[in-house]
């Protein structure tokens, strides 16, 4: 399959690694000149469970998508405040059979795809991979994941397993859902809870778990996701957020990860993904008359923080 990966971060890159080596002729695209121009120049250096390998992989600027190729699938995985401008930059490689499946963190992200291409051809998809990036160029990629994804109109269930199928051949663990939306409003609560304390704290998921605040703090948050899902007619199990919340944090599982957020905003200064996850759910409480006091507050503070770093 001809698979372009849009967004190719420590996630993005990760996916584009499984997928190459399983044979499908895959292709990164990102804005990030000095990642760009690492991988043109060394390859894509990967650590995978401790193993080192070095594969080279076209990787084009967004803004210079002049390729005489038309892509199968694009898998999007850009920050969600750069949605907008990279499915504008995708326009020359997608044409009337490209299908879209966007993997990105946070809330409402398919209104904004939809005014690019038709909507039977959007999948929604969520994912539990894990990746970090160690610099330009170079990745590294721990434990194992899975992800599920479903069509948004009816009628493409079909195309919605093949495309599972695809990705599962590689490694990926992909399974077709009949409630996508639930898992993504699922997902957005783990993160709305741990990405920006993790960031606000300083600390990895095993560190912020351990305090002696957080188990307060979590469930204040998780009783604000649930209240904004309930209006829209959504209904979040939060023992078994809570219970998932605890796995991640386990020292012998995912404990030891830094969530992007973090990485974005503490070690590469980059503006996070804040606005569509608590953020989401804050303009959500607004327009519902919910109050949402802790999305409220971390919102801000994330904001602040970035203020603070000069976070581009």
């Amino acid at each position: 399959m001809k698979i372009f990966i849009a967004g190719a971060g420590a996630m993005g890159s990760r996916f584009g690694f499984m997928l190459h080596q399983a044979g499908n002729e895959v292709s990164l695209i990102d804005g990030w000149q000095d990642h760009i121009n690492a991988i043109i120049e060394n390859g894509l250096e990967v650590n995978y469970n401790g193993q080192e390998f070095n594969i080279q992989i076209p990787i084009y600027n967004q803004k210079d998508l002049d390729i005489n190729s038309k892509a199968e699938l694009i898998i999007v995985f850009t920050k969600a405040m750069q949605l907008d401008e990279m499915m504008k930059d995708l326009q020359p490689i997608i044409s009337k059979e490209t299908k879209i499946l966007c993997l990105l963190n946070g809330l409402g992200h398919e209104d904004v795809i939809d005014k690019y291409l038709p909507a039977e051809n959007i999948y929604l998809g969520n994912t539990v991979w894990t990746a970090g990036m160690t610099g330009p160029g170079k990745v590294k990629l721990f434990g194992t994941g899975a992800l599920e994804l479903q069509n948004i109109v009816p009628g493409f269930e079909k195309e919605a397993n093949e495309i599972a199928e695809a990705l599962s051949s590689a490694g990926l663990n992909a399974k077709y859902s009949d409630d996508i939306k639930f898992s993504v409003y699922q997902k957005a609560c783990v993160n709305g809870t741990m990405n920006g304390l993790c960031t606000l704290l300083d600390g990895n998921m095993n560190e912020v778990g351990a305090t002696s605040t957080s188990k307060t703090m979590i469930w204040k948050i998780m009783e604000e996701f649930r209240a904004v899902a309930d209006f829209e007619n959504i209904n979040l199990d939060l023992d078994y957020i809570y219970d998932k919340i605890l796995e991640f944090n386990d020292i012998n599982k995912l404990g030891n990860h830094y969530p992007s957020m973090y990485q974005d905003l503490i070690i590469n200064h980059r503006k996070t993904e804040i606005d569509y996850i608590n953020g989401a759910i804050s303009r959500k409480g607004t327009k519902y008359g919910i109050p949402t006091p802790y999305c409220d507050f971390l919102t801000d503070l994330i904001h602040a923080k970035e203020d603070l770093l000069d976070a581009k």
